[in-house]
């Protein structure tokens, strides 16, 4: 789509390890046009992720609280993928790695494929790949749950205007970038290096 090709040219220059502006845009809908808010003026019915509960690889109930105060870095992903998700994978521990020490910063991998990655899976695949189980929660649960979170708040697919039903799949490298009010602040291709880096400046001016 044309937002995401604009936003993934204009991250493929960034070498800085900071955003090139004071704060960040924000995103209402699933056309992303950035809303350059001042966060102090943002209006308290501006969108927000809602509710859910979902189970992490150590069996943990995680719900919208645990976004509370915090910047949360969210994708989807299952653990059978045999494409895009291993390079997806690579590149969220670059975001781990990079935020190591940090606590106020988190990862959500949300299963597009909640029926086979189990919490036993999860939890295997992330011993497997490195994952750092207080940082990053691998989440499983009622697909029905995560595939409304996914297209209807998080916008994470980019077929703006096609009308989905809801058994189609989610398979998308998109990246987001949640802020501690649960307020969408960013969108990144998650295979680019350069996507990757802009990612984190701009988590960090969130921080």
């Amino acid at each position: 789509m044309a937002w995401l090709a604009l936003l993934s040219s204009c991250s493929s220059n960034v070498k800085e390890t900071t955003s090139r502006v004071d704060h960040l845009p924000f995103y209402n809908d699933a056309t992303f046009t950035p809303k350059w808010i001042e966060p102090s003026d943002v209006s308290t019915d501006f969108h927000q992720i809602p509710t859910f509960s979902l189970t992490n690889q150590q069996g943990e109930q995680i719900t919208e609280n645990h976004l509370d105060n915090k910047i949360t870095v969210v994708d989807f992903f299952f653990t059978s993928c045999p494409g895009i998700c291993p390079k997806m994978t690579d590149n969220m521990l670059i975001v781990q790695e990079t935020f190591s020490e940090e606590q106020a910063l988190q990862i959500f991998s949300h299963s597009v494929t909640p029926d086979y990655d189990s919490v036993s899976v999860l939890k295997e695949y992330a011993s497997l790949k490195g994952v750092d189980n207080n940082k990053w929660h691998l989440l499983t649960g009622d697909r029905d749950m995560i595939y409304d979170l996914g297209r209807n708040h998080y916008f994470i697919e980019e077929n703006l205007g096609l009308q989905k039903d809801p058994a189609d799949f989610i398979h998308t490298e998109n990246f987001l970038l949640i802020d501690q009010n649960r307020r969408i602040r960013g969108i990144y291709n998650g295979l680019s290096k350069p996507a990757i880096r802009q990612l984190i400046a701009d988590a960090k001016t969130l921080l």
